[in-house]
């Protein structure tokens, strides 16, 4: 009788442990308000869908992204704008762009209204320490810079890419280039050296590491402005795409994301060395569809445009411990949704008398049984003409009303009204190759009656639409009256 009844609580015993163990790991995905957590942010230019290895691209090789890939919580049905500037001024105010009077990439439409309130204010006012790294795009006069409006750390070019320039205030430092690029450093220009991604990553690791050494929260925007035209790389990543594509855009696309990818493995383990890697949420996603890329996952559309093609993007989402790594969400996801679920997260408050149009992801990231409602959320294209404005820009109607209903959509869960008369059932038909709206016409009324409210309430906050354009160029008389009077340094790359 012994033996049985030993063997017996032996495995009695086992099978306890196992369930305490599994109860161990099911608390590892809840209870994710108020961590604070490190939360590192990192954002590429152009980079669509499809770009990347493990989203099924048959020869880009991404084996970096891939990894973090497998070690994150992956956001399957995420979107942001159809183009760069919105998407940037949604990500920082937790509203989408118009109500951020945010309408182009230019001609003052760039900047993101004054009275809209940073994600990395709200952080900084919680204790976090703030830096920017690379691509800013929300207005490059002093008012709407990002040291203005609650980074400690800023390392940025002007205008929407190294070396452009367009009329009004929008422009970088004159004969800029992707290598050796001159950087504004906090209130000083550096001359830098190096391919500009690796020096972005290089200044953001540098502060990184310094602030885990003083012990405190931080929140590091890494935003990179490739792989964005032109289509420029280091010679060492051209030679295996040249195999694959004659086209020499594509080349240049292409390598640029695998050095970015590089930069990538370079910032996973440099957490891992430096032991930030379990205490720290680690974002990678992209500012909207492809640009260059040859392969789209089966969408429809690309940058600039209202398919999903245009707005979808990766989502990868690693926390070790606290995010069940290789777990898909289906959920339909934006970005808007980032800051309020950086709040919950971090113990912030949110902004005195400001509307979030995001909702915290917290019931998602952390596998809730509770229904999460469906929402109606909104894309619009922009970028109509501009009264006064030199050449092509000037032409057609600068009246935002008469663009209404050109280049937008709505989405639902299942749902991506697109314009007045194209209505795609996204559940069973991702690449919107059906138009179903003759057999749906009450669910796309629904959607246009949301659209229509939707407009209503943005028109007032188009705050730069009458805007005139400067006619100077604040980046370019910073950058030669700091030359005049004291020249340019050399960056002094930090100490890894």
């Amino acid at each position: 009788m012994s033996g049985p009844t030993l063997d017996l609580r032996v495995l009695l015993l086992m099978i306890a442990c196992g369930l305490f163990a599994l109860a161990g790991q099911a608390q590892q995905t809840t209870g994710l308000a108020d961590q604070r957590p490190n939360i590192i942010l990192v954002i590429t230019d152009d980079q669509g869908y499809g770009d990347v290895a493990c989203h099924g691209h048959p020869y880009l090789k991404t084996p970096n992204l891939d990894t973090l890939y497998t070690q994150s919580l992956r956001l399957t049905d995420f979107h942001v704008s159809p183009t760069c500037a919105p998407t940037r001024s949604a990500l920082m105010s937790g509203r989408l762009p118009f109500k951020n009077g945010v309408t182009h990439t230019i001609l003052e439409r760039e900047r993101m209204a004054l009275s809209s309130v940073t994600i990395a204010q709200q952080l900084k006012e919680a204790g976090y320490t703030t830096g920017i790294f690379g691509k800013w795009h929300l207005g490059d006069e002093e008012p709407y810079l990002p040291n203005r409006r609650g980074f400690d750390e800023m390392f940025i070019h002007g205008a929407g890419g190294i070396g452009q320039s367009y009329p009004g205030s929008c422009a970088d430092v004159p004969g800029n280039s992707y290598f050796d690029p001159v950087i504004r450093h906090n209130d000083t220009y550096v001359k830098t050296k190096g391919f500009c991604t690796d020096v972005f990553f290089r200044q953001a690791l540098g502060w990184i590491k310094q602030s885990k050494d003083k012990g405190r929260p931080f929140f590091a925007y890494i935003t990179t402005n490739a792989p964005h035209a032109p289509y420029i790389c280091p010679d060492q990543y051209k030679d295996y795409y040249q195999q694959h594509t004659d086209n020499k855009s594509r080349v240049g696309f292409f390598g640029m994301i695998q050095n970015i990818d590089d930069n990538m493995g370079l910032l996973m383990s440099k957490l891992t060395e430096w032991e930030l890697s379990e205490n720290t949420l680690l974002i990678f996603m992209s500012d909207n569809g492809s640009a260059a890329g040859d392969f789209n996952a089966g969408l429809k559309g690309r940058k600039g445009t209202v398919n999903e093609g245009g707005t979808k993007v990766p989502g990868f989402w690693r926390w070790p411990g606290k995010l069940e790594a290789g777990r898909d969400v289906d959920t339909l996801t934006r970005h808007v949704d980032l800051y309020p679920t950086f709040l919950a997260i971090a113990g912030a408050k949110s902004p005195v008398e400001y509307e979030l149009e995001g909702r915290s992801l917290l019931p998602l990231l952390q596998g809730d049984k509770a229904p999460w409602p469906d929402r109606y959320t909104f894309f619009h294209a922009g970028r109509w003409a501009k009264a006064g404005a030199p050449g092509n820009w000037s032409k057609g109607d600068a009246d935002p009303q008469a663009s209404k209903y050109k280049n937008f959509a709505v989405r639902s869960e299942r749902w991506r009204l697109v314009g007045t008369d194209q209505l795609y059932d996204i559940d069973a038909d991702p690449g919107e190759s059906t138009n179903v709206i003759e057999q749906h016409p009450d669910v796309a009324a629904k959607m246009l009656a949301a659209y229509d409210t939707w407009w209503t309430q943005v028109t007032p906050m188009l705050v730069n639409e009458n805007a005139p354009l400067l006619d100077h160029h604040p980046v370019v008389e910073g950058y030669n009256k700091q030359k005049a009077e004291s020249g340019i340094p050399d960056w002094q790359p930090p100490e890894l």
